[in-house]
């Protein structure tokens, strides 16, 4: 066992920094955090952390850039199935892949989604996730679900609403200990999104 791969080391000790992260995210806050915590957290010493980040800011960064990424994907791999959706009579409701694929995803990295957008987290990310929301489903890209010319209200007060609302639902969910499943989420956000508050509040037929 001693002959471990180096690849999986690093793999096994980057885990466990985030492991410690997320921890202690929780118990004191990021803010209060430091690179003794987390190398103590992780039984690990302070070289070892200093070779892959250079603090703890550098390995929230770069913990948040990896799930940016990996959203990044999601999306460009279900723009065609939301594209389908859309074209449908909004009737019939079938929540969207993508929001199935996107719970599925929070539900895996639940403990560091958790940690990063709670009280104790890092706002600045919050902010950047509302960005990037906005970029994928509006931005000004070829594939954008929403055009400018289509919108009825000025685009920033569209993105504050969507953006806040969606984030605000996932942190609900995870709080309150992800108990639905992704698919009940999806069909959850996609009645809000699709409809809107009125209609999910049963105040609009």
């Amino acid at each position: 066992m001693r002959n471990m791969n180096p690849d999986l080391r690093v793999i096994r000790t980057k885990e466990s920094i985030r492991y410690a992260l997320v921890e202690l995210i929780n118990e004191k806050g990021f803010d209060a955090i430091t690179v003794k915590d987390i190398t103590t957290r992780a039984r690990i010493n302070r070289g070892t952390f200093y070779a892959h980040y250079q603090d703890k800011f550098d390995l929230m960064t770069r913990c948040e850039e990896e799930i940016m990424l990996d959203m990044s994907r999601l999306t460009k791999q279900n723009y065609p199935s939301v594209i389908a959706a859309l074209e449908i009579d909004s009737q019939t409701l079938t929540p969207f892949s993508f929001t199935v694929s996107l719970f599925e995803y929070l539900q895996i990295n639940r403990g560091f989604m958790k940690a990063v957008l709670g009280p104790r987290g890092d706002l600045s990310f919050q902010t950047r996730l509302k960005k990037f929301m906005w970029e994928t489903l509006y931005g000004n890209n070829p594939n954008a679900f929403v055009k400018e010319e289509n919108l009825l209200v000025p685009g920033q007060y569209l993105a504050a609403y969507m953006g806040t609302a969606i984030i605000g639902v996932i942190q609900q969910w995870l709080e309150s200990g992800a108990k639905e499943s992704p698919q009940e989420m999806a069909r959850i956000l996609t009645t809000i999104s699709v409809n809107g508050p009125f209609f999910a509040a049963g105040l609009k037929k």
